[in-house]
């Protein structure tokens, strides 16, 4: 059996990966790359159908070019063996019909961020603070406040790479955005004062150190809503 997990949702899927490996008595869990020879040993060392042989393969599809020879024999064993094997993968990102074929009998679980967290996100700007809180208490209808929080600081700190144009083509979280995604950060921040970015990014790293610390007054809901109302 092939599993492989993946989505924008790190959380859910990290959750739903820990909960798979908490639940398997004997798992054997690999960074990225695995070989021929390892996968071979695990698999034929003992019974082909002990349910204890369970493998975890985390960032496997990130880390291997399926054109390489000794990943291409990796991939061929998992699928002409898939029977006898429990092994799953799993992604931080949502993978691409091309990489899904790569392993075209295995069961798929993605997890998706939903739209209106994007929604929130692509609508974060001074002045419109009542519409800002209505999509973020929207957006809490379907996701934990901890990970708008976190969306809400890549958010920002993307806002700064991009509005930051001598040092914007350094910044590899930047090089990895589609040219749409680009234009789509260059409008919203030019919505914003630079120096507006940097102070809410501040503001946004002083909620989470008291958070950690346990001196936040108030939920971090609160905290959000105050934040946009300040914006």
């Amino acid at each position: 059996m092939i599993t492989i997990i993946h989505g924008d949702d790190i959380a859910l899927s990290r959750g739903y990966l820990q909960e798979q490996k908490k639940n398997s008595a004997n798992p054997h869990i690999f960074d990225g790359i695995i070989d021929l020879p390892t996968i071979s040993q695990i698999t034929q060392g003992g019974g082909l159908f002990d349910t204890q042989k369970v493998i975890f393969v985390e960032n496997f599809f990130s880390k291997n070019k399926p054109s390489n020879p000794e990943t291409k024999n990796v991939i061929e064993y998992i699928n002409e063996n898939e029977q006898k094997l429990n092994i799953s993968f799993w992604e931080p990102n949502i993978l691409q019909k091309k990489s899904l074929s790569l392993f075209n009998k295995a069961t798929v679980k993605m997890f998706k961020i939903p739209q209106t967290i994007f929604l929130f996100l692509d609508n974060l700007r001074p002045s419109e603070y009542k519409n800002m809180i209505n999509l973020f208490h929207n957006a809490l209808k379907n996701t934990l406040e901890e990970i708008i929080f976190f969306m809400m600081q890549r958010q920002f700190r993307l806002l700064i790479a991009i509005s930051d144009e001598k040092n914007i083509d350094s910044i590899d979280e930047v090089t990895r955005l589609a040219p749409w995604q680009k234009s789509k950060l260059e409008r919203q921040a030019s919505f914003f004062q630079s120096d507006k970015l940097k102070t809410t990014y501040k503001k946004l790293y002083q909620i989470e150190l008291a958070q950690k610390t346990g001196a936040l007054p108030y939920s971090l809901i609160c905290a959000i809503d105050f934040l946009l109302a300040d914006l």
